[in-house]
């Protein structure tokens, strides 16, 4: 009869490598897509899950006859789930215009669940779940940008000299164009030109958070806005 609570060595390097391949796949994906966690990290992340679900399981078998010891492979398996986490909310950034990096967080805690079904022998689940994640990854991405025409939140930062009407000028650009401005903030300033005897300058810095279409060509942006009066910098992120 087969004993759960033991496994040879050959099996421990099976799984290992089959953990090594799944979290490998993902983050073959998330590194061409020049994200933060790549390749190497889904591949640790996978690696060390799977290898830490052995050890809860097989890791204390001398102890699994012995009296008042209670055997529970799932409590290191909740510890990995509780802690990666702190992996993944590393990967989440907050650029003062959105939130980026939750697909990537995302991923590397279902690929910390690849390694668990590994380590625990659900071969089957945890291929099945690679296959359906690189299809998520992959395939609706393309989806979502083709089909899907969502505005997006983009950071527009202009600097200008103090043209009457500048403010309505930019205004009715974005209008033209179907944008809408969430969010503004002038500043003015006074700039005194280096090495010249002339009064200050009054310029005007000008930052907006702009919804905009996920097509939008940003050259074409950055040229209209160039053609206002008095525009001296543009920058769109």
């Amino acid at each position: 009869m087969h004993n759960p609570w033991l496994i040879d060595d050959l099996h421990i390097l099976i799984r290992l490598l089959l953990s090594m391949l799944l979290g490998g796949l993902i983050g073959l994906e998330r590194e061409s897509s020049n994200r933060a966690a790549g390749l190497r990290t889904h591949i640790l992340v996978c690696l060390g899950s799977s290898l830490i679900m052995m050890l809860s399981i097989y890791g204390f078998a001398e102890f699994a006859n012995e009296m008042n010891i209670r055997m529970d492979p799932a409590r290191l398996a909740s510890a990995v789930i509780t802690g990666i986490g702190f992996l993944g909310a590393g990967t989440i950034l907050f650029t003062g215009k959105s939130i980026t990096g939750l697909t990537t967080a995302a991923s590397l805690w279902v690929v910390a669940a690849l390694g668990l079904s590994v380590g625990a022998g659900f071969n089957f689940a945890a291929i099945a779940t690679t296959l359906l994640i690189l299809l998520t990854l992959v395939l609706f991405n393309k989806l979502e940008q083709r089909y899907i025409k969502g505005n997006k939140l983009h950071l527009v930062t202009i600097h200008a000299t103090n043209a009457p009407g500048f403010l309505d000028d930019v205004s009715d650009l974005f209008k033209e164009e179907g944008f809408t401005i969430k969010k503004c903030i002038v500043n003015e300033r006074n700039v005194n030109p280096y090495g010249e005897l002339q009064p200050p300058q009054t310029t005007i810095e000008l930052t907006m958070h702009v919804l905009i279409k996920r097509t939008f060509d940003p050259i074409y942006v950055s040229s209209k806005v160039r053609g206002l009066e008095g525009v001296t910098m543009i920058s769109l992120e």
